[in-house]
């Protein structure tokens, strides 16, 4: 999600004086008036994972990677916040933003709070939304019938997974998530981890109602590679599949998939951990309702992104210049 929104950032409307003091001499335009990230909050692993068991709050590490993509100025502040401790007993291993919002955490005595006030310091443009507040988990019923609790053992294991949950089964959304589905034009799922990061927000009934409702066209953004063990094997339709038996049938619109080839090397560098390119599979998809647009959206550094400006672009170029709707 972070890629994502480094590139949307950048067209977002800013606050009239802001607006005014950057562009003096010119006229303000902004393709996008409110930017609104909704985060998962399953994550048990790492830094976050420890802070969530010993000081009971949501894991914020998601948040923060969030939060600082969204910053205005990622070169002091976003270092910071990212910073890493690498020394250190107890401190070892923790971001300094997971700190900052753990401690604001308690002085607030609300997490949400924490994120908003959070977001002020780093100054943001859009905002952010855990999904909840309750302290959830996931639990993955695997093929063979094993049951699997928790975000990291699910994602470490290598047995296709039958069905997700939340526990506790019955979770509340945040109001101010659901007022913001309600408001959107576009609504964006992907790219991320479909078991571990796209799912879970779904997996809360009144949020995937409030998408079904909602007038915004949904666009699903796939990945560019297959997860060891999540989603080995899995084509572009069978991530859609898996969304729709978790969901409704019918709720993404539209899928963005990759069309640039992979490098042969890092391709081979991937292939040794498992992951390939997901193919795509475009007669499945069609059969599906949902219609697709292909780019070339890769980029490379050693590892394998989506290209945050040209995602962007073509996202602002399709569903916004355009105005593709249900």
């Amino acid at each position: 999600m972070s890629v994502l929104l480094r590139g949307l950032k950048q067209h977002v409307a800013l606050p009239l004086a802001e607006a005014i003091t950057a562009n003096p001499d010119k006229k303000v335009e902004s393709p996008i008036a409110d930017l609104t990230a909704v985060v998962t909050v399953t994550d048990d692993g790492g830094s976050s994972g420890r802070l969530r068991r010993e000081y009971r709050i949501l894991p914020p590490g998601d948040i923060r990677n969030c939060m600082v993509a969204l910053s205005a100025d990622e070169t002091l502040l976003g270092r910071l916040f990212q910073y890493r401790f690498h020394a250190g007993r107890g401190l070892r291993g923790h971001s300094f933003g997971n700190l900052f919002l753990t401690a604001l955490s308690h002085i607030t005595g609300d997490f949400k709070e924490a994120v908003r006030v959070s977001s002020e310091v780093l100054a943001i443009r859009g905002r952010i939304f855990p999904s909840t507040v309750q302290n959830v988990s996931l639990e993955a019923l695997l093929v063979n019938g094993r049951r699997v609790r928790g975000e990291t053992r699910i994602s470490r294991s290598t047995v296709r997974i039958r069905r997700l949950s939340l526990l506790p089964r019955r979770v509340r959304p945040l109001p101010e998530v659901l007022e913001a589905i309600a408001l959107a034009d576009v609504i964006l799922l992907g790219p991320g981890s479909l078991y571990t990061s796209v799912l879970p927000n779904l997996l809360i009934p009144q949020i995937t109602r409030a998408i079904a409702k909602s007038r915004a066209v949904c666009v699903y953004i796939a990945n560019i590679m297959t997860q060891p063990g999540e989603t080995q094997g899995f084509s572009v339709a069978d991530h859609v599949r898996a969304i729709h038996q978790h969901t409704k049938t019918g709720l993404i619109d539209w899928v963005i998939i990759n069309s640039k080839p992979i490098s042969a090397g890092v391709a081979a560098r991937y292939r040794t951990r498992g992951a390939v390119p997901v193919p795509c599979d475009v007669r499945e998809i069609q059969k599906l309702g949902i219609r697709i647009i292909f780019d070339d959206l890769l980029e490379e550094h050693g590892v394998i992104r989506h290209n945050s400006a040209r995602l962007t672009h073509l996202l602002l170029e399709e569903f916004v210049s355009r105005r593709h709707w249900r």
